[in-house]
């Protein structure tokens, strides 16, 4: 019976926990749970689940051979938790201090013991900036402008260093400008530039938010789609999100952070809009034999864009002689077209440019140049040479880069020849036509006039009979 009461209290032991001295005592109460404020969630990944998971810890029964080692482990955790929060994330440089122009700065001397007197130099110049004093060992700069700037240094009363620190001035960052373009419909870039110079070391955060969301991205994220907008080191000032869809809405944010603070700019963009093809590649340019007037030209689509058949281009060509000032263009859907108003004998230079086959969007930027000369004809030189120079008098000008759609109107001596074999002909059978009708009119005429002279006849021989005597008659 003894042994049965002592292993009963031996299992009470066991599951209260050790005994406190003093008979009757309260049990301890519970250690308090930590809480991680809602942003310690962005450093440690699932931290959600693993807070609900540290809030039940104290319901669970631990297995620990040390009582209070899993309540100890926690309190750990949480500490290292708020020690990796209180760490700012912009710590400024060792022995540099940043400050905004036109703001008194203050600049301390770290190595001076309190109430000990303090000498303030500046690097480079045989004194303090005008109106600045030392408070407390403290130097103080009034108004401080870009001037202002340069390293400062506190020494003790024997001229001892005690302290030195580099002041650099700038301005608050001013709302970025930004522009977002996409070269294809499966990824967009943006660029930026700042609408202030900060004079200040800069950086940028990028990042992005899908807006049109179908049912079942709207259930796993209430938020939207984000991620962040992929910085390039190789080209500063831009960013791109791979991956987009077409016919979504983006809402691009681009902050601007520097020393002294920070500023955004927030962008909404649709890919219909923003859509611009890199130039199309491969273009060539060249002369038709016999044809004195024509050239071939032919071009590819732009390596960036995918050749899908839901995704088409639609071009257009500018073309015109090297030393003419106008430009000439023509639109097309094909990889190749034929010049047809080309000048004889002259360098013509031309270019070609691509945009969405439904119109979304902007043109691409011109390709580079492509020049070649059409042939010259045997039978029209002669006549060229003589109408050559007062045709480059009135074309002698400058070239223009600015396009110009009016085209260029040369008659080509194998064009005025069809058009007059074609007046040639219709002018024959227009004479054909009005010949028969006159010999048709002659004709009807003659046969009227005939039909008028029997009757005349007629009566005239019924008049002779009368007039003769009836015997004759018998």
């Amino acid at each position: 019976m003894e042994r049965r009461r002592r292993s009963r209290r031996l299992r009470t032991a066991r599951a209260t926990g050790p005994s406190q001295p003093g008979a009757g005592a309260p049990p301890p109460a519970p250690l308090p749970v930590p809480r991680f404020p809602a942003s310690s969630r962005l450093l440690f990944p699932g931290s959600a689940e693993r807070h609900g998971e540290i809030a039940a810890a104290p319901r669970r029964k631990m297995h620990s051979p040390i009582p209070g080692l899993g309540r100890v482990m926690v309190f750990l955790a949480a500490a290292l938790a708020s020690a990796s929060l209180a760490v700012p994330e912009d710590r400024e440089e060792a022995g540099v201090q940043y400050g905004q122009v036109g703001t008194d700065v203050t600049l301390s001397c770290a190595g001076a013991h309190a109430g000990s007197p303090v000498q303030w130099r500046r690097a480079g110049a045989a004194a303090l900036p005008e109106g600045s004093a030392i408070w407390q060992g403290a130097l103080v700069l009034p108004h401080a402008s870009l001037a202002t700037a340069g390293t400062y240094s506190c020494h003790g009363e024997d001229g001892g260093l005690l302290h030195a620190v580099s002041l650099q001035l700038g301005y608050l960052p001013g709302v970025p400008f930004v522009s977002c373009r996409a070269s294809d419909y499966e990824n967009f870039s943006c660029s930026w530039t700042s609408s202030v110079e900060t004079f200040l070391p800069t950086r940028y955060i990028t990042t992005y938010r899908k807006k049109s969301l179908t049912g079942e991205e709207k259930r796993r994220n209430k938020n939207g789609h984000m991620g962040p907008c992929l910085q390039d080191p190789s080209r500063p000032g831009t960013c791109t999100v791979h991956g987009s869809e077409f016919w979504s809405s983006y809402r691009l944010n681009i902050t601007e952070v520097n020393p002294l603070g920070s500023s955004f700019r927030l962008l909404d963009i649709t890919m219909q809009a923003i859509i611009k093809p890199d130039p199309p590649e491969g273009l060539v340019v060249e002369p038709i034999p016999l044809a004195p007037r024509r050239l071939h030209v032919s071009w590819k689509y732009p390596s960036s864009w995918p050749k899908e058949p839901h995704f088409q281009l639609r071009f257009r060509l500018q073309y015109r002689p090297v030393i003419h000032r106008s430009w000439s263009v023509v639109e097309t859907v094909n990889l190749s077209e034929v010049i047809t108003d080309a000048f004889a004998g002259l360098e013509h230079v031309v270019q070609v440019s691509a945009k969405d086959f439904l119109d979304a969007g902007n043109w691409s930027e011109w390709s580079a140049e492509a020049r070649a000369t059409p042939v010259r004809d045997p039978a029209t030189v002669a006549s060229e040479e003589t109408t050559t120079d007062t045709s480059l008098e009135s074309l002698a000008e400058e070239p223009s880069q600015a396009p110009n759609p009016e085209p260029i109107n040369h008659s080509d001596p194998l064009e005025k020849t069809a058009v007059l074999v074609s007046l040639g002909i219709f002018a024959f059978f227009v004479l054909a036509a009005v010949l028969v009708i006159t010999i048709l009119i002659w004709l009807r005429v003659r046969k009227h006039g005939k039909d008028k002279t029997k009757p005349h006849n007629f009566l005239v021989a019924a008049t002779h009979l009368k007039a003769l005597p009836k015997a004759q008659i018998l």
